[in-house]
């Protein structure tokens, strides 16, 4: 007896069948292990990639861009997020040279222009929190320009090398301590509004002028804390990807010339 022909296998996969067929793969191949939660090593990932035809690089890539976003943690959800919007800022970059030079870059960077000190170093890792003491309150006050991140809870970069020369490198902060001093004003504003409409109830004022401040104040309150926690977002975005553009170009660690300092001190500018 002859065997039955085989179904015509198309000469290319769309993506989405890919994406279908290898989920499958991994299925099976957790099925057949001895892991009951189907876990897989980097070894076996690389293995696996290997049979599939990936490219190392690429798998490599993407295994220290998951283990950078499995410790960034998530702050845009919750009630706090929805009234007043999420609390995070990330910005990724792949850049030259080791975690361990790139991490150095970083806390010089970090130390000596945004007035933050390191809160907790543990391998691939640092975070950083505002530096809250009188000399901290004192730099940022003489250098004559925001922090964009002095408002950020915390601040944290990790470096995860993706081989010899290169390094995948991702910034987060997060801002919910900000956004909690909002919500919290927020409350103290509306609490304050009905006291005083309260007031005005007893010394017989009309009723417009009873509801006024609630009907007022509270929503202008609201908005203005609302936007005032965005823009803040919106900065530390920015720090974010600014600092990486420096450590692209080699500039983090390098602290500025004395030249350049008092080029900036006389032109009204940072150097």
């Amino acid at each position: 007896m002859t065997d039955s022909p085989r179904p015509p296998v198309p000469t290319s996969i769309d993506r989405a069948s890919v994406d279908r067929i290898l989920a499958r793969a991994l299925e099976l191949q957790s099925a057949s292990s001895n892991d009951p939660e189907g876990r897989l090593t980097e070894a076996q990932l690389e293995a696996l990639a290997n049979e599939v035809g990936l490219d190392p690089v690429n798998l490599r890539q993407a295994l220290a861009e998951e283990r950078t976003r499995s410790v960034v943690p998530v702050s845009d959800v919750g009630l706090l997020a929805t009234l007043y919007g999420g609390a995070g800022a990330a910005a990724e970059r792949t850049v030259r040279g080791t975690p361990e030079q790139v991490l150095k870059a970083l806390d010089d960077w970090m130390q000596r222009e945004e007035s933050l000190i390191p809160q907790r170093s543990f391998g691939e890792r640092i975070v950083w929190e505002a530096r809250r003491d009188f000399v901290g309150v004192m730099r940022r006050g003489i250098s004559g320009r925001g922090h964009a991140l002095v408002r950020a809870t915390s601040v944290g970069a990790t470096a995860i090398a993706l081989d010899a020369n290169r390094v995948l490198v991702r910034l987060d902060a997060q801002l919910d301590g900000y956004r909690a001093v909002m919500a919290k004003q927020n409350i103290a504003l509306t609490g304050g509004s009905v006291v005083a409409g309260g007031i005005l109830a007893v010394l017989a004022f009309p009723g417009f002028a009873i509801v006024a401040p609630a009907l007022i104040a509270v929503p202008l309150g609201y908005a203005a804390a609302r936007s005032s926690h965005a823009r803040s977002v919106a900065r530390a975005q920015l720090a974010l990807e600014q600092v990486l553009d420096r450590l692209e170009r080699g500039e983090a660690g390098r602290p500025p010339s004395l030249i350049s300092m008092l080029a900036a001190a006389v032109g009204g500018r940072r150097p």
